[in-house]
């Protein structure tokens, strides 16, 4: 526990965000409130780090911003969805340890009531946020593994973005006309704006990742899966079709003649080796 700790706080960086937020705290004599957030969202951080350490993850960093933080791993979409699961609820688990603690003490006067309250509320509202369906949130991250279990990983990975950046786009524009305006708020949005849209760009980089780690033969197998195309289909264009934790068998249909079969495991080794990126995954099997 620690060490964990000791090397949580070595990846820690502060977005320029919370900069801002720390200037107008001081600014404005809610310096107090501030701290009690920041320690709620590392807390919440570290029990990300501390299930993803157990799980031997590769983290470079933790990025802290207002009302929450998000760990930088290459390892989303790659690993177990059970141990995925795990990782994504432990942050929320320690807010409800915090009530736990909280409950445990509010009898005994230990922390004053004013502080008392502060913790409580803003626990709640940082829990809450956190669940937002919003990617990188935990909630948009829980989304996106529900989406994985019955759409392709690309299109569960492209829903969750898309849906993300539109969501905040709708709230900032709720705010903008129905409610008063205020710089954090706008700037927390404006913040998971800016992570949706960096998403967007590297997703191809997400989907090839996916890919070479089940080429790599680290891929848990919990359904089959066949997978039916025409031989005019593209070679990435079936490869688009693949679900996690899911094997597949291709069947390359013609009209003239028997289908033929491939494995999942045959295509990855092709695209990998033989790098097909115009050919139809007829020409990549039977020539034609």
């Amino acid at each position: 526990m620690i060490n964990s700790l000791k090397t949580s706080i070595q990846l820690i960086h502060f977005h320029p965000i919370l900069w801002i937020f720390i200037i107008i705290s001081f600014l404005t004599g809610s310096f107090t409130e501030l701290a009690i957030i920041f320690s709620i969202v590392f807390l919440h951080e570290l029990g990300h780090y501390i299930a993803a350490s157990s799980f031997k993850w590769r983290i470079s960093s933790i990025v802290l911003w207002a009302f929450g933080g998000v760990m930088k791993t290459d390892e989303h979409g790659t690993r177990p969805v059970r141990e995925e699961a795990i990782v994504i609820i432990a942050g929320p688990f320690v807010q409800i340890l915090i009530y736990g603690f909280l409950y445990a003490v509010s009898s005994s006067g230990v922390i004053p009531d004013y502080y008392f309250e502060l913790i409580l509320y803003y626990n709640t509202i940082i829990l809450l946020f956190n669940l937002l369906p919003i990617w990188p949130l935990d909630g948009g991250k829980l989304v996106f593994l529900a989406l994985t279990t019955f759409l392709t990983f690309k299109k569960a990975y492209y829903t969750t973005i898309i849906s993300s950046l539109v969501i905040c786009a709708i709230i900032i524009l709720g705010q903008l006309l129905f409610f008063p305006f205020t710089l954090s708020s706008f700037l927390i949005w404006l913040f998971l704006i800016q992570e949706n849209w960096k998403e967007w760009k590297y997703r191809f980089y997400v989907f090839i990742r996916f890919l070479l780690k089940r080429y790599e033969g680290d891929n848990i197998v919990r359904a089959i899966k066949p997978i039916y195309a025409s031989p005019q289909d593209s070679f990435l264009d079936v490869l688009t079709r693949f679900h996690r934790e899911k094997k597949h068998t291709i069947y390359i249909e013609y009209p003239d003649r028997e289908r033929i079969s491939v494995e999942d495991n045959e295509c990855l080794d092709y695209y990998f080796n033989e790098r097909p990126y115009r050919q139809t995954i007829g020409e990549a099997f039977t020539g034609y």
